[in-house]
This record gives structure tokens, C-alpha cells and sequence, in this order.
């Protein structure tokens, strides 16, 4: 069972942090959900960036443009920063490793 209730990607009743606490260790039905609607988020995100630099050079570029650009931008921004949040919130804390062994210095099995 995972300990750690997961952040997810939507806000709750309000706009308030909702989470989830599962016992599928993100194999259940809500947990694909959040990581299909982070991989959404993240896209829409890159996307916009593409968008954000074509119109950044567009001299001829309205202030109502860039104001609503701004606007998206905030809140491509405030996903990111929620899914940076949640899957930090995953990571093992020291200590907490899978790993039995030592860490490895990046040499193969050949090597």
C-alpha cells in the first residue's frame, strides 16, 4: 500500500489540492487517469511554448494576444508545478531505495 497520498493533477471542490490514496501502488483506474492527464498537461504546456514564441515575434502582436498568452502561460505553468510537486512527493526518501545494492557509476556489464 502506498503511504504517501498522490497530488493530483486537478484541483478539488473549490480549487483546494486533491488527492488520492491508493493501495494499487498506481496501478489502479485513478492513478492512469492522473498520469494520462499530466502527459495532456505537459503537452498542451510544450505546445504553448511553441505558440508563446511565435507571437513574442510578432511585432504586430495585440496586447489583448499577449495578455491572454500571459494567461495561458500561468496556468501551463501552475500544472507543471503541481506535477513536479506530486511526483516529487513519490520519490523514496533516503534510505527508501528499491536498489539492494550500491549505487552504480553508469558503467554497463561490459565494461
Amino acid at each position: 500500500m502506498s503511504a504517501q497520498p498522490r497530488l493530483l493533477p486537478w484541483p478539488g471542490p473549490a480549487g483546494k489540492p486533491c488527492y488520492l490514496v491508493s493501495d494499487t501502488d498506481g496501478a489502479g483506474y485513478l492513478s492512469r487517469l492522473a498520469d494520462d492527464m499530466e502527459a495532456v498537461q505537459l503537452q498542451m504546456g510544450s505546445e504553448l511554448i511553441g505558440h508563446a514564441r511565435l507571437l513574442l515575434h510578432d511585432r504586430k502582436a495585440a496586447a489583448q494576444e499577449l495578455r491572454y498568452l500571459s494567461n495561458r502561460l500561468i496556468e501551463a505553468l501552475q500544472d507543471a508545478l503541481r506535477i513536479a510537486e506530486s511526483r516529487g512527493g513519490r520519490l523514496p526518501g533516503p534510505g527508501e531505495c528499491e536498489s539492494d545494492g550500491p549505487a552504480q557509476t553508469g558503467k554497463g556489464p561490459s565494461e
